[in-house]
């Protein structure tokens, strides 16, 4: 099946925060607290997702008032956080959302994404993740993370299901 043959399937895209939204960088204040970096036309590719009618989802192995803040302000609908094991995450969520399998997509940018790869219809590996999940993925975007990947994914489901 090609890409965009999995690609017209989608209406659920999952995704990892840190590498995939962000650029993978941690910043942090002068008294600690933790700062994010997120890309404008991510967002504004989530909020048209969402307008189209599709829905998106974070798992993130760590916790952060930040995603939620952003997530929240994007209409992500699915926020698991602190989820070291995102494969029993992703199927929290998809039980709870209905979709099947073959209907959800998965971004991510490091090994313990691999895990969810094989449970889901489409896999994307951001442009600078680990060589590891590069190679286990489906889809390879241009784009690296933070930096346009997921606005890539967006449009390329989008576009297969016109």
């Amino acid at each position: 099946m090609t890409i965009s043959e999995k690609a017209s399937k989608v209406k659920l895209l999952l995704m990892d925060c840190d590498g995939v939204l962000t650029d993978g960088q941690m910043y942090f204040g002068h008294t600690g607290e933790e700062l994010k970096s997120f890309f404008v036309r991510d967002g504004q590719g989530l909020v048209m997702f969402h307008k189209a009618g599709f829905k998106s989802g974070i798992i993130s192995g760590r916790s952060s008032p930040i995603v939620e803040m952003r997530a929240g302000q994007l209409g992500i609908e699915y926020i698991y956080q602190g989820k070291k094991n995102k494969a029993d995450a992703f199927h929290e969520i998809a039980a709870e959302s209905g979709f099947p399998a073959e209907e959800i997509a998965w971004i991510g940018d490091d090994t313990p994404d691999i895990d969810v790869f094989p449970h889901v219809g489409l896999s994307v590996a951001v442009a600078d993740g680990h060589e590891e999940i590069r190679a286990a993925a489906d889809y390879v975007t241009a784009a690296s993370g933070g930096r346009g990947a997921v606005r890539e994914v967006i449009d390329l489901i989008m576009r297969s299901q016109c």
